[in-house]
């Protein structure tokens, strides 16, 4: 842009991008981090102090107690058992970082051509979500069904994988800190690709007996090798990513087995501290609709007597509070439990709900809004040729929701309760679906192993 052409409105508005790229390369402070960790201490101690109160006041028959001696030494009891294990769990959760692969892996950098070709804007045929890379497996002589993960170097070119012998190029992608890899072509021997999709013209569009209407929305998952390691490359930390790991901006790193930035932690949520995460959200959930059914209980059961003291105002605070962070708490607890049970993480979620809304697309597109009988046919031919979307069609699935969940919260059924142990996973390494092919692509049932179609 020329001095002339600039405005003075045009320059503020440059400055201002500007500005906030460079607050998107940079983590964030350390004092941002973990300022909502002192928030969360700060409303446990408040919450405490009132239901201690609350307590005292039965236990030494204060004019304004709610309730008898012993009914406040129980209830201390127990409201002092729970917070030991909220805290335990919340100390195990902050002090414990997720992993992070760039302390450990060697820095590698991929060719860049002069003139990169141009991004491909995504298109509803591509299924990544936010970045189908993301879910990709792992390291060591693997198993039958593992992929060993590759050292933190381009690897030479080999019979198995059948990659391009061109030079890689990385093509920048719209996630930050991740990168593509170009040119490189599917095994020949994997499964088989379907063709581009033809015309559908406007006489048969709505037509359900149409073949072309059948190719055109039939479903397509997506044909990228992801478990080859270029398309793993983290172009922040200039390390080939360990599968499923995911670069975090807020905390400026790639983190193992990414799970979400949780500002309540002070980190992200992943592969070593996930357990814990599952644990505290768990406990507290627990004790704050102990403390909240406790106050309110009593202070309803106070308005029939006919001395009724005036309502505690800290009462109410305390109500509000616990109400709201036992809710918040409880649909963590459930989400991740479902999450867990699936073998998904939070970001890996997105993509198969992306997958999930565009074939809901493709099936109001096939047939009318009212004929929910000709929908549900058509879905359950798409299980029948390639599984469930969640389930066969994931990547990282291991067979059985307990496996799934003794991967993360262990086999010992005390460690799925207390902030002790370990799950099964090293964070690096991950048996596949045998489902997928050997570079990550879901094949058809058909092409399934014999004990599994």
């Amino acid at each position: 842009m020329s001095s002339s052409d600039r405005t003075c409105c045009g320059v503020v508005e440059e400055a201002r991008i500007r500005a906030h790229d460079r607050r998107a390369q940079k983590p964030q402070p350390w004092i941002v981090l973990k300022f909502a960790v002192g928030l969360t201490l700060a409303l446990i101690a408040y919450t405490s102090y009132v239901y201690v109160t609350f307590c005292r006041d039965m236990i030494v028959k204060n004019e304004n107690s709610l309730g008898s001696p012993t009914m406040g030494i129980v209830f201390l009891v127990v409201f002092s058992f729970l917070l030991f294990i909220v805290l335990w769990s919340y100390f195990a959760v902050v002090t414990t970082p997720p992993g992070y692969p760039a302390q450990f892996l060697e820095k590698t950098v991929l060719e860049q051509p002069l003139h990169p070709p141009p991004q491909q804007p995504a298109t509803f045929d591509e299924t990544r979500g936010i970045s189908f890379e993301l879910m990709t497996p792992a390291a060591d002589p693997p198993p039958s069904n593992s992929v060993p993960m590759t050292p933190p170097a381009i690897p030479e070119t080999t019979k198995q994988d059948k990659v391009s012998q061109s030079t890689f190029y990385y093509q920048g992608s719209s996630t930050p800190g991740e990168a593509h890899i170009i040119d490189v072509p599917a095994d020949p021997e994997s499964a088989h690709v379907p063709d581009p999709a033809p015309h559908l013209s406007h006489e048969n569009f709505h037509d359900p007996s149409s073949d072309a209407s059948s190719r055109m929305f039939a479903r397509r998952p997506s044909t990228t090798p992801i478990l080859v390691s270029e398309y793993r490359f983290c172009n922040k930390d200039k390390i080939i990513k360990p599968p499923r790991t995911h670069h975090c901006r807020a905390c400026g790193t790639c983190v193992l087995k990414y799970d979400h930035h949780c500002p309540w932690v002070g980190h992200c949520v992943g592969a070593y501290n996930h357990k814990f995460f599952v644990n505290f959200v768990q406990w507290a959930s627990i004790l704050s609709f102990w403390m909240f059914a406790t106050v309110l209980g009593l202070n309803i059961k106070s308005q029939t007597r006919s001395s009724t003291p005036a309502i505690n105002p800290q009462h109410i605070v305390l109500l509000a509070l616990t109400a709201l962070f036992g809710l918040f708490c409880c649909l963590m607890f459930l989400t991740q439990m479902q999450l867990i049970m699936l073998n998904q993480t939070t970001v890996e979620s997105l993509g198969f709900r992306s997958m999930q809304e565009r074939e809901q697309d493709n099936l109001a597109r096939m047939h009318r809004w009212y004929d929910c009988g000709a929908k549900k046919r058509t879905k359950q031919a798409w299980d029948k040729e390639w599984g469930r979307i969640g389930k066969e069609g994931n990547l990282w699935w291991l067979g059985s929701r307990r496996a799934n969940w003794e991967s993360v919260m262990g086999k010992n059924v005390w460690w799925w309760f207390l902030p002790v142990g370990r799950g099964l996973e090293d964070g690096v390494n991950f048996p596949t679906n045998p489902r997928f092919d050997k570079q990550g692509r879901w094949r058809r049932r058909r092409e399934w192993p014999s004990d599994l179609q």
